[in-house]
């Protein structure tokens, strides 16, 4: 059974924005079923990898709109971003070291996360920028 299964509860509304949430989710199901397979350190590793970077492409995205569209949560949201980055940094060093494995509890923790984030804060920026198209096709 998979943690990450999307489904249209978490669309923004947002073609770019919900393809990039798929991504996510795809890769983080990637990670999952590697996990529960027992695939080797270096598979870990590299999928681990893999969904840190895409992370960060996404979030630079998302951080990109909210400045193009002067959003007011956009110090919160960020700072949401810099918590999961830093706390999946830290993982991921403490991987590499072998100091940790990845686990059925960090699973869940991203599948929380991701769908926390993506269902509060991310619908917010959303519902945002869809007014503020909507105000400026009316001026």
């Amino acid at each position: 059974m998979s943690l990450f299964v999307w489904n249209d509860s978490y669309s923004v509304g947002s073609v770019e924005i919900d393809g990039q949430h798929q991504k996510l989710f795809n890769m983080a199901d990637e990670l999952h079923r590697a996990m529960s397979e027992g695939r080797g350190k270096e598979a870990l590793s590299g999928l681990l990898q893999r969904l840190v970077a895409y992370t960060r492409h996404h979030f630079a995205y998302e951080e990109r709109a909210m400045r193009d569209h002067a959003y007011p949560g956009y110090l919160q949201h960020r700072m949401e971003h810099e918590k999961l980055t830093g706390q999946v940094l830290e993982f991921q060093n403490k991987v590499a070291r072998g100091q940790a494995t990845v686990t059925i509890e960090i699973m869940k923790f991203l599948s929380d996360w991701l769908r926390h984030h993506i269902q509060v804060s991310d619908q917010k920026l959303a519902t945002y920028i869809k007014s503020q198209v909507v105000a400026t096709a009316r001026s």
